[in-house]
């Protein structure tokens, strides 16, 4: 993948006609005041270089005013990584919408139940005695551990929740994380604990989207609900939309696109599988399938993963293939991409921290210099300090979709012709 001439690092140019990028030149450790300084002075080559980048495009992204979405997978949640440093990401008003997996939202309400508030969660030995711990009811998520009676909580609690009368409809699934939210956020008040990812999503209004909603036990416990009202046990009228999920998150792309300040749409991806792809299909699902012949893909793409790419898996690919689908965008993605091949538990909180320092030294040059005067000379100041109650998307859901509805209706002739093929005769049988 290619990138500017202009070294990041040390701002050298190359010669012109040089095949050669610019200069390196990098500052000491020592001579640095922030952790932002470090990212753009300190790191010049192999994987530093690589995480230079990926500091340098988001900065680039939350500067320029695009609103940010964000797809994380693996046990972000269980693992007390989500109040380290995702909810500081999220409350800075940045990010429009989250894509995770159920599992996520399962287990983020467990240092909320009843006799777990001291902190469920304990750390072990990854290479320990896993047969001891299963003698002992204890379950192991790598180094993290929790007594299996934490699960047994945790179903009781979705369970109670799901037989509640908001959950007795079919909904979205954003409708119904938002829903569960609210819930977890009645149960962190009542014992005095620090919020977690869905009752902060829930109170600024972020829609989260789970792609394999059936994959976790969030819905196991909707199952055992649906099972005992077949087996004649009790009702239960709770059902996911699957259609109105998909079609929702299109809407908000549509929105980034066409409606938002920017026009223009960032994503930070973390991970891959199921989440990574429900956080970029939505440009495929416009164009291609709906039909929409000026939707783009994102502008800004950063990911960090630890699968090879020579594993062909969409969890590995970086946006360069991302741009062949149509995801992300042909022309500025040399320039405004980056896949950073490593663990991003071990990246995200420096990234994270840099990034609100950045914001910081903005918040403090206004209150010297003034707003006018800021914007002026530090144009990136403006989207780093746009409003922290952020976009409040969910609160808007029916009026984007509609607003998506209309335009499916004025493409009908390409829409009707598009569901046409000369299928063959089925066989018999």
């Amino acid at each position: 993948m290619s990138h500017s001439t202009s070294h990041p690092c040390g701002g050298g140019i190359a010669p012109r006609g040089s095949a050669m990028g610019g200069r390196v030149e990098v500052r000491r450790v020592d001579e640095v005041e922030t952790l932002a300084e470090v990212f753009d002075g300190c790191l010049p080559a192999f994987g530093g270089a690589f995480l230079r980048r990926f500091h340098r495009v988001l900065d680039e992204a939350i500067g320029a005013g695009c609103p940010l979405t964000l797809a994380v997978s693996g046990p972000v949640t269980v693992s007390g990584q989500h109040q380290a440093w995702l909810i500081p990401f999220i409350e800075t008003g940045w990010i429009a919408y989250l894509s995770t997996t159920d599992a996520a939202c399962y287990h983020d309400g467990h240092r909320s139940l009843d006799g777990y508030t001291d902190g469920p969660v304990h750390e072990v030995p990854i290479f320990g005695d896993d047969g001891a711990l299963r003698e002992q009811g204890v379950i192991r998520v790598t180094d993290m551990a929790f007594a299996e009676d934490v699960l047994v909580q945790q179903d009781r609690f979705i369970a109670a929740c799901l037989r509640r009368p908001e959950f007795q409809r079919r909904m979205s699934g954003t409708e119904f994380r938002s829903l569960l939210g609210r819930m977890y956020a009645a149960q962190e008040e009542r014992h005095g604990v620090a919020p977690g990812l869905l009752s902060t999503c829930w109170r600024r209004e972020i829609p989260v989207f789970v792609g394999a909603a059936a994959d976790g036990s969030a819905f196991l416990n909707s199952m055992k609900l649906w099972a005992m009202a077949r087996a004649g046990l009790g009702e239960h009228r709770f059902e996911l939309d699957l259609h109105e999920e998909v079609f929702e998150s299109c809407a908000y792309h549509h929105w980034g696109l066409f409606e938002s300040p920017s026009k223009a749409l960032a994503t930070v991806i973390l991970g891959g599988g199921v989440p990574k792809n429900f956080n970029l299909q939505p440009e495929p699902a416009l164009a291609q399938i709906l039909g929409m012949p000026d939707v783009t893909g994102y502008k800004f793409d950063v990911q960090i993963t630890t699968a090879p790419v020579t594993d062909g898996s969409l969890s590995s690919c970086p946006p360069a293939e991302a741009v062949t689908w149509g995801k992300v965008d042909k022309d500025a993605y040399p320039y405004t991409t980056e896949s950073v091949h490593a663990d991003y538990s071990m990246v995200m909180p420096f990234v994270v921290k840099a990034l609100l320092d950045t914001r910081v030294r903005y918040e403090r040059w206004r209150e010297r210099m003034g707003e006018e005067a800021l914007f002026a000379a530090h144009p990136k100041a403006r989207g780093y300090l746009r409003p922290k109650e952020g976009y409040r998307l969910l609160g808007r859901r029916r009026e984007l979709m509609d607003s998506l509805l209309a335009r499916v209706r004025d493409n009908a002739d390409w829409l009707r012709e598009s569901v046409e093929y000369p299928l063959p005769p089925t066989p018999a049988g």
